[in-house]
């Protein structure tokens, strides 16, 4: 099998590597191609990648370059782990927040709709190429903001695409230490969107352990450091009646937010450092193995999502993965064509899709507005349309007043010259 890393450059890497390594054997790993837009960064991952490989005695090769078509060709699966523009383009999309007095992040916000609008043309590149190439492969997009990107992909392309996260994974590694019992028995009722979701129920081995885990959740959330990152209330968790994905804080306490980056660094300054040292390490010819320092950089559990999903799929293990995929009704009231992220039985190459009950009216109001803001970045991104993208602006919960959008797009344009598709 051959497997395709778009972005392959990315710091990410070895922890992708790591796990496809163990489990070499359902993917019958022969190949891993890196493709990356800097040669730079492919010259000390490609090493290391191979490295890692002869150390696990897998007889996998590494291949790597900037020939996008050379990486996709005869591939099984192409994963999509890229930043268009890199991370100086996350500082800016941070930054443009900060400006208008906004919340300043890489995924919500005017930042990850910045980040949308410079990833949905060159995602749709990358589609257009599998299509010619590797008609028979599946696409895994881990590419941020992961939910709209894969909505584009979805909607524009006929490519087989599953959109990816790690936290989900991460919500159940949580749950499962503070139950004392293996993460492969727990499940969850999980809607919503990435990025934007709520973990309704819990069972472990078909046991309903819901309110023992908000239990120790709502105790969890009174002890946190006060001093920290806007976090959740005892009486929050009570309201919600959920897990909440904690990039729902951004929703739920927006101006604690803005508070506290008045104050603090953009995290993609903080992330700049962490990959600078990172790649020292990387560069080391004795370095064989993913460095502990990784765990800095975020994204916990990535390569166990994205590697366990690759070998599920290809031994037919016919498990439940938490999964951004179209609707299909598994979520009631909502469009079936729009990409949701919920709980998915995966056969083969097949998604199953898994029914769940409707969502709460509050959090049925937050997702079909969000949805709404996707659809609308998604119309800007392909069609060039700039009325779209001001209606997206103002639809955004997070976006500016209707008096500042334009204001917002014009310096979000500048910004981003030459990076926005027909936008600009």
């Amino acid at each position: 099998m051959k497997v395709c890393v778009i972005g392959g450059g990315s710091t990410y890497t070895p922890e992708l590597v790591e796990g496809l390594l163990s489990r070499r054997d359902a993917l019958d790993l022969g190949e891993i191609h890196l493709v990356d837009t800097d040669p730079s960064r492919l010259a000390i991952l490609g090493p290391l990648a191979q490295r890692m490989c002869d150390r696990a005695g897998s007889g996998a090769r590494v291949e790597w370059g900037t020939d996008r078509g050379a990486g996709i060709v005869g591939a099984t699966f192409v994963v999509s782990q890229m930043r268009v523009g890199g991370m100086a383009a996350r500082e800016r999309d941070e930054q443009l927040g900060r400006e208008f007095g906004l919340i300043g992040q890489e995924t919500v916000g005017v930042g990850g709709f910045a980040n949308a609008l410079r990833t949905i043309p060159v995602a749709l590149d990358i589609a257009s190429d599998i299509e010619r190439l590797a008609p028979d492969a599946t696409l895994l997009n881990f590419t941020n903001p992961a939910g709209l990107v894969t909505e584009a992909l979805c909607r524009h392309t006929d490519v087989t695409t599953i959109g990816l996260c790690n936290v989900p994974w991460t919500i159940k590694a949580r749950v499962a230490r503070s139950l004392r019992v293996d993460a492969a028995s727990v499940e969850f009722d999980y809607v919503g969107l990435n990025h934007l979701s709520w973990v309704r129920g819990v069972t472990v081995d078909g046991v309903d352990r819901t309110d023992e885990v908000l239990a120790g959740l709502r105790a969890h959330v009174a002890d946190r450091d006060a001093d920290g990152e806007p976090g959740w209330t005892p009486e929050a968790i009570d309201a919600l009646g959920a897990i909440p994905n904690s990039y729902l804080r951004y929703y739920y306490e927006p101006e604690a937010w803005i508070r506290h980056q008045a104050v603090h660094p953009t995290r993609a300054s903080q992330v700049m450092d962490i990959e600078e040292a990172l790649l020292a390490q990387y560069a080391d010819p004795v370095l064989s193995e993913k460095p502990a320092g990784l765990s800095e950089r975020g994204g916990a559990y990535y390569s166990e999502a994205a590697a366990a999903l690759m070998a599920d799929i290809a031994s037919d293990a016919r498990t439940v993965h938490v999964l951004n995929t179209p609707n299909r009704g598994m979520i009631p009231g909502l469009p079936g064509d729009v990409v949701v992220e919920v709980s998915v039985h995966v056969e083969g190459d097949r998604l199953e899709p898994i029914h769940v009950a409707a969502l709460r009216p509050d959090v049925d109001a937050l997702v079909r507005t969000v949805k709404d803001f996707e659809l609308l970045t998604v119309q800007a991104a392909v069609d060039g349309d700039e009325d779209a993208a001001i209606r997206a602006l103002v639809t955004n919960p997070l976006g500016p007043p209707i008096s500042d959008a334009p204001a917002v797009w014009a310096r979000l344009k500048e910004v981003n010259k030459g990076w926005l598709g027909t936008l600009g």
